[in-house]
């Protein structure tokens, strides 16, 4: 039995996320694999997803809808969750097997490298896995003085990178991100669209684009930002219609 989980809250991302991950799940496993999503609205989600309430937190209203939301998976106990599971952010397209996330360095946590800040040891958490009830002084120190760590740390994930001194990276080519790693540069990704590696299980989406609007061919422009669709263009890859629909 392997169990992967997701979290939705508030309305940036609809049931069709968590619907969408659910199916590609069962393509990309062929181990049992059960979805828990942790949400606070479970209305059009997959009834074959186990649906259970968000873990409370304590969570200082500015950042009360940020993925600080996702350290309330540290505590203990969490739902009826045990051994090692698999933490899927739901805007990322899965392409690869995902056995293999279980597989390797069991009972470790084991995070991406975030792209962004390659060499400085900070993990990015579209795609973690932990054993649950590891590390719980990650949740309770949080829930002791949530503010102070806030302001220290900023992003979530680089708390959690100080506090775990012994995380281990993905292999670089299991994880990918759309916007750093795979969108062609200026100005080639006009006409040329972003290749995927032959070992990547997870493309992952930060910020904008989302995966539906690299389905629609479409970087989101703010309209006082108009000057900025010159360069924000993308052509729809194939792997994204054979993965994402």
């Amino acid at each position: 039995m392997q169990t992967i989980i997701c979290m939705k809250w508030g309305s940036r991302y609809g049931p069709n996320y968590v619907n969408r991950l659910y199916n590609s799940i069962k393509r990309h496993t062929k181990r049992h694999t059960n979805l828990y999503c942790f949400t606070d609205n479970k209305e059009g989600i997959n009834k074959n997803v186990i649906c259970e309430p968000l873990p409370e937190i304590n969570l200082p209203k500015n950042i009360s809808s940020t993925p600080w939301r996702k350290l309330s998976v540290w505590q203990y106990p969490l739902s009826q969750l045990s051994g090692d599971v698999l933490f899927l952010d739901l805007d990322l397209i899965i392409t690869g097997n995902l056995d293999r996330f279980f597989d390797y360095k069991p009972g470790n946590y084991c995070v991406i490298e975030n792209w962004t800040q390659k060499g400085k040891n900070i993990g990015n958490t579209s795609c973690f896995r932990f054993r649950v009830g590891n590390h719980i002084s990650i949740f309770n120190k949080f829930q002791i003085e949530p503010v102070k760590i806030w302001k220290k740390y900023h992003i979530e994930q680089i708390y959690l990178s100080h506090e775990i001194k012994d995380q281990v990276f993905w292999p670089s080519d299991w994880c990918k991100s759309f916007k750093h790693n795979l969108l062609p540069s200026w100005p080639f990704r006009i006409w040329e669209a972003a290749k995927l590696p032959s070992d990547t299980s997870i493309v992952a989406f930060t910020g904008k684009p989302d995966p539906d609007d690299v389905l629609a061919g479409k970087w989101p422009v703010k309209k006082y930002q108009f000057y900025k669709k010159v360069y924000k263009q993308l052509k729809t890859p194939q792997w994204v219609l054979d993965n994402w629909l």
